[in-house]
């Protein structure tokens, strides 16, 4: 059952009303703050279900990679948008490493101050 959200012509306050698809539309709404029935319904924000395909698509523009090597600030926000379009749970240690790039700290200073995100496979490559 959904709750639809209004907003108070007189008061000016937002609020929300828990309606049955069947009250909805009979049912008068009044706003929970000071009861009038002067309000106007708030339409949500859609969603757009996607592919992750269709979400990495858009992030596959070779353009958006120049220059990333010499920007951390830009690295890692690239890697905060890749993540969102992605939609994974990331570790905590990804935060802190986005959060570090995104502060300027270069991806060796990260590093030496993170010693234990390297695991001594990744010596090898």
């Amino acid at each position: 059952m959904p709750f639809y959200e209004y907003r108070c012509l007189d008061c000016r306050k937002r609020f929300q009303v828990f309606l049955t698809y069947a009250e909805y539309g009979t049912r008068p709404v009044q706003c929970t703050h000071c009861g009038s029935a002067n309000v106007q319904r708030k339409i949500g924000r859609v969603r757009v279900a996607r592919s992750v395909e269709s979400r990495l698509e858009n992030m596959s523009d070779p353009s958006q990679l120049e220059g990333l090597e010499e920007d951390p600030r830009a690295l890692g926000q690239m890697m905060r948008k890749m993540s969102a379009e992605v939609g994974e749970e990331m570790p905590p240690e990804f935060d802190d490493v986005v959060d570090r790039l995104e502060a300027g700290q270069s991806p060796e200073e990260i590093e030496q101050a993170l010693p234990d995100l390297s695991s001594p496979d990744d010596e090898d490559f």
